[in-house]
């Protein structure tokens, strides 16, 4: 009795143990989508404001608008192409950890535009643009250098697979096109078809049929014998 009392503690435990598991399985990825569409959002939210102020703000402030823009824009394209990439082309991990790499450089540049928005000296703001504009052009350069390079690799081995297939079709299709003289019809005579008799000669069936028939002979029936009639007596040898 114990030992039952015992296997169904230790079952229930194990089935509490698992839906204490997937519950909190299920919170986490509830979450994280939370969380993603939150980011989502303020992204969103951010990028319009950026472009609202790069248009609606003349002078150094519109411009480091539209600089963090530009980087963001950038930054945001080639990480999506790269994501999606690697999952069928695992050579582009290499490229990930670089572009790791520029991002930070990237976060770094984004803050440093952050914190310049709303510095009230234009003149300090004016004398930094073109040094910040060098580095906003170079980390974009770097990160659409990563990101056609991925597209460009996947365009060719698309077009690597669409020759092979091009090929192999070509191959079949003159596969189906090659025939032997046996496998056309002959004037359309079947086989074993005799040609026809010259004009005016009959056929053998119709001259068969001309010639008479001739009487069949029959064997002369055997001569009968009479009880009376005297055997023939064998010739004597003596």
């Amino acid at each position: 009795m114990e030992a039952v009392i015992a296997v169904v503690a230790l079952v229930f435990l194990v089935l509490f143990a698992l839906g204490v598991y997937g519950t909190v399985k299920a919170v986490g990825a509830a979450k994280r989508s939370v969380d993603r569409t939150i980011g989502q959002a303020r992204r969103t939210v951010e990028d319009h404001t950026l472009r609202a102020k790069s248009l609606g703000r003349p002078g150094p402030a519109g411009e480091i608008a539209q600089l963090r823009l530009t980087l963001r824009t950038s930054m945001r394209a080639t990480q999506d192409a790269l994501h999606v990439g690697v999952a069928e082309d695992e050579s582009l991990k290499e490229s990930l950890g670089l572009f790791a790499r520029l991002s930070e450089h990237g976060h770094q540049l984004d803050d440093e535009l952050k914190r310049l928005e709303s510095d009230p000296d234009r003149n300090t703001l004016a004398q930094r643009l073109p040094e910040l504009r060098e580095r906003t052009e170079r980390i974009t350069a770097s990160a659409d250098s990563l990101r056609w390079a991925a597209r460009d690799r996947a365009s060719r081995f698309a077009a690597d697979d669409l020759d092979s297939l091009s090929a192999q079709i070509d191959v079949e299709a003159g596969a189906l096109r090659h025939w032997t003289t046996d496998d056309v019809p002959t004037s359309g005579r079947t086989p074993g078809q005799s040609w026809p008799p010259p004009a005016g000669e009959p056929t053998a069936a119709p001259r068969a049929a001309q010639e008479p028939s001739r009487p069949e002979i029959t064997p002369q029936p055997p001569r009968p014998t009479y009880p009376w009639e005297k055997k023939p007596r064998p010739e004597s040898t003596t």
